[in-house]
């Protein structure tokens, strides 16, 4: 799902800057949309539990930070509202999975100790 949603900001990034419309907001847009993914693989590959928590940590991070400038480049009128609204839903439902895991591995540590 986070490699699908960077591959959507990637394209999404190659049309704004092809048309020579919007570079500043897109380049971040794209920094950030591309590192969830990252970010979760880095968690899957993680050395210990406190590596795993916090790189998903980061992921919901660099999710909350896609969404505001998606917001921002919608907002501008850089992309349609269908575009954006269609890229922010993507967004809500990785924050949403990201939110539910992060509490999830914050309760299970808890149980443990």
């Amino acid at each position: 799902m986070s490699k699908d949603f960077a591959i959507k900001c990637i394209f999404l990034y190659q049309d704004l800057t092809e048309k020579g419309r919007e570079y500043i907001l897109s380049r971040q847009m794209v920094r950030s949309g591309t590192s969830i993914g990252a970010n979760v693989r880095e968690a899957l590959r993680g050395q210990s539990r406190a590596d795993f928590n916090a790189k998903l940590f980061i992921a919901l991070k660099e999710a909350s930070e896609t969404e505001y400038w998606l917001e921002l480049l919608m907002e501008t009128g850089y992309i349609t509202e269908e575009k954006g609204n269609e890229l922010l839903d993507d967004c809500a439902q990785l924050i949403c999975l990201l939110r539910s895991i992060t509490k999830t591995t914050i309760e299970n540590s808890f149980d443990r100790q």
